[in-house]
């Protein structure tokens, strides 16, 4: 475990040679559209490319998924998940809220998680019962317990309109419920966010797995729960998550179960 963590470290500071010294430098020769409001640039496939060289250099046998990628892989027991730029619209713009984010499954269950902001040079990272940890220091997820008193990371449906409506209906009802709610663009830094206490919990429709994976083994080492809408399990496969503190997590998929009846 220690081997693949630190090589899961290196390899986002590896990425952050590519990425950190482009920030709103994008010309748009260099950006594809994937679909609507879904971008990709030629700096996330370098970043892209730079981790899974790393990663392959050191584990040549084991398999990779990545947004960027085919995701071609074979059943496994050593799966890295890779988002090589999580935010991209963000770095875009220079917008500084991104991230680099690695995870690992092993024979299906998450066991690694890293998250790397290159603007903050701050890295979460976490490893199946060992805790998780910012810069070397170890995390927690907050004590708050008044709804009131929370604050709440979001994301918008952007790529699912589909989901807007239901959407609005939950940000309308969590506004009389909760101190304030934040978007800023990156589901991995929200979930790295949640994690260290930054933010009490978090809420969003249909992400990937390469979004979430890392995040997701961070708030758990640091204490904290996730779930799908319904409070189960099956948040990499719906891509409908929920997280935060033990109670702000409560608390909000009782709020989100009660507007999406509704």
């Amino acid at each position: 475990m220690k081997d693949f963590l630190s090589i899961a470290i290196e390899s986002v500071k590896q990425a952050e040679k590519v990425i950190k010294y482009r920030v709103g430098t994008i010309s748009y020769r260099e950006i594809t559209q994937k679909s609507i409001s879904d971008y990709v640039t030629e700096v996330d496939l370098h970043s892209e490319k730079t981790i899974i060289e790393y990663i392959k250099k050191h584990f040549p046998a084991h398999q990779i998924m990545s947004e960027e990628s085919s995701n071609d892989y074979k059943k496994t027991e050593y799966l890295w998940i890779i988002d090589p730029l999580d935010g991209t619209t963000n770095f875009i713009h220079g917008f500084p809220v991104f991230a680099i984010s690695i995870a690992m499954m092993y024979k299906g269950e998450l066991i690694l998680g890293v998250v790397h902001d290159p603007i903050k040079e701050e890295t979460f990272y976490a490893e199946k019962g060992s805790g998780a940890f910012l810069n070397g220091k170890k995390i927690k997820v907050s004590s708050v317990k008044e709804p009131a008193f929370s604050l709440i990371a979001t994301g918008f449906p952007f790529r699912n309109k589909q989901y807007i409506d239901p959407y609005i209906r939950i940000f309308r009802e969590l506004l009389y419920s909760v101190s304030d709610l934040r978007r800023a663009g990156s589901a991995a830094i929200d979930l790295a966010y949640v994690a260290c206490g930054r933010v009490d919990g978090f809420f969003e429709f249909s992400l990937s797995t390469w979004d979430i994976a890392a995040g997701v083994v961070l708030i758990k080492e640091a204490g904290g729960v996730v779930s799908d809408f319904e409070g189960e399990n099956n948040y990499l496969k719906t891509g409908h998550i929920v997280a935060g503190n033990p109670i702000i997590h409560s608390f909000l998929v009782e709020k989100i179960k009660k507007s999406l009846k509704n």
